[in-house]
């Protein structure tokens, strides 16, 4: 078990690693940018030969707590001057081995922006499979992977009084969340986890961040908050003898249960205008559509936006899980597991995993207006929360609208659009017009000359009604036809982020 970290140790950590410049950047630079990109990818050995017979305290650190590998116990002593070699071993850092000593966690900088500015956070969790040599442990602490950095990116960056971090892992989410609001709740069924997070509260000077044992939301009954943020174990491992259950990707639930009832309680501890946001795995089944079950879990009082961003076959996604656990391609045990993995999806029917993001929100009074249950393949995956956020917040203005007000507003298109147009060799006229979004989720939007044209002409100008008014005698056609034609497509773009409101 890691040891409970002590305060004072954490403030000596702290100022070691800042003294010897402990940074992202830094260390980019001092093994090059190829090597610093094949380290999460388990590749460490780049990284080595770029740093040589270098003895600094940079390349010391580096080698020990990011690329996970042992260190001459004399420059280990002299990187760390302040906490000492029996002050890192107290919290559980490194182990100490005559005249070498060994990680016994990672330590890595971890670089966040939002609205408050910049920020680069130490983060510590447990070894990797590079530095293990060999398959993860079941109580394994992930640190800061590919979901939770997709998770990050997709957090709004409205304020509250208070958050959860549901499933925290190594604590990254409520660090986040603690940027937008004074308390978060984090919770975790593992202690292990629950110490990695105060560990790295206390390393990066971070306060308002509560930890708290149990599963789902059993340690906050009765509860309410203005921000949930949840990365859950929402990986479908079969539940058989033999298949690792790793505790932070495996709910310990079979199929995708355990999504499903994080999404359909989250409802009960939501408080007026305040939303939840996750990741998750569904499972298609014979006849059953992913996002179908994902819509039957969701509390009806609640506004709902569902992405989907890919589906896997079953083969695909066990390959996935099983390569994330360490086990070698080619071999035997590897075999064995995506057999488990194929029989137990056989079991229950299912023909594709679905994986995508999760946004609810309780409104702050009456009946919800935004159930959206939507395929998006596209787009990076940079600006995720802000555009999330102004989209939400057009839409809430539209659906105060009727028709009327509607054709009242003045609108704008957004600055991240542009136009394409298909011509057949020979035609005037387009075949096809796209509207493409060079922001957020990067959509491509196939629309008529009709609604070509009214995009094009919002210009924060002239009002929705008075320009459909001008582009049906344009096209000689019934102006209150095409009026009932467009706003409904209006109204999906406001929502899609392609027009915005002008005042």
């Amino acid at each position: 078990m890691l040891p409970e970290p002590d305060p004072t140790l954490c403030r000596a950590l702290a100022d070691d690693l800042r003294t010897a410049g402990f940074a992202g950047a830094a260390l980019r630079e001092a093994w090059g940018v190829q090597a610093d990109d094949a380290v999460p990818r388990g590749l460490r050995g780049p990284a080595e030969r770029a740093l040589g017979d270098r003895r600094d305290a940079l390349a010391v650190l580096g080698r020990l707590w990011v690329l996970g590998a042992p260190v001459a116990r004399e420059d280990a002593s002299a990187a760390l001057p302040g906490l000492g070699l029996d002050g890192a071993e107290a919290l559980g850092l490194v182990a100490l081995d005559g005249d070498r000593v060994a990680p016994a966690a990672l330590i890595r900088p971890q670089p966040f922006a939002d609205a408050a500015g910049d920020v680069e956070w130490w983060i510590a969790s447990d070894l990797d499979e590079a530095a293990l040599g060999g398959p993860l442990p079941e109580d394994h602490v992930l640190g800061v992977g590919g979901a939770s950095q997709t998770l990050a990116t997709l957090q709004l960056t409205w304020r509250g009084g208070s958050a959860l971090d549901l499933g925290t892992g190594c604590g990254i989410q409520a660090l986040r969340l603690r940027r937008l609001v004074p308390r978060v709740v984090a919770t975790d069924i593992s202690e292990r986890a629950l110490r990695f997070t105060r560990l790295n509260a206390l390393l990066n000077d971070v306060d308002g961040i509560e930890t708290r044992l149990g599963s789902l939301f059993d340690p906050v009954d009765g509860e309410t908050f203005d921000r949930v943020a949840s990365n859950p174990p929402f990986v479908i491992t079969p539940r058989v003898a033999g298949v690792p259950a790793y505790e932070y990707r495996d709910g310990g639930l079979e199929g995708d249960a355990l999504v499903a009832s994080m999404i359909s309680s989250v409802g009960a501890h939501l408080a007026p205008g305040g939303v939840a946001q996750s990741l998750g795995n569904w499972e298609y089944r014979e006849g059953e559509s992913g996002l179908d079950r994902v819509r039957g879990w969701v509390d009806t009082s609640l506004d709902a936006w569902v992405i989907e961003r890919e589906v896997l076959d079953p083969l695909a996604y066990a390959e996935l899980w099983v390569r994330d656990g360490g086990t070698i391609p080619g071999t035997p045990e590897y075999a064995r597991l995506i057999g488990a993995w194929l029989d137990d999806f056989a079991s229950r029917g299912v023909t594709g995993i679905g994986f995508g993001y999760v946004l609810l929100r309780r409104p702050l009074a009456g009946a919800p207006t935004l159930s959206r249950y939507e395929r998006v393949a596209g787009g990076g995956e940079s600006a995720f929360g802000p555009h999330l956020a102004a989209c939400l917040e057009n839409h809430d203005r539209a659906a105060l609208l009727d028709d009327e007000g509607l054709a009242s507003a003045v609108l704008q298109v957004a600055p991240d659009v542009t136009e394409a147009r298909h011509h057949r060799p020979g035609e005037e006229s387009p075949s096809v017009i796209e509207l493409r979004q060079g922001g957020g989720f990067a959509r491509t939007l196939d629309v008529d000359s009709a609604l070509a044209a009214l995009v094009g002409a919002c210009d924060g100008d002239l009002s929705v009604g008075s320009l459909v008014d001008a582009i049906a005698q344009l096209l000689d056609v019934d102006a209150a036809e095409l009026r009932a034609d467009v706003l409904p497509r209006v109204r999906e773009l406001i929502v899609t982020g392609f027009l915005r409101f002008a005042d």
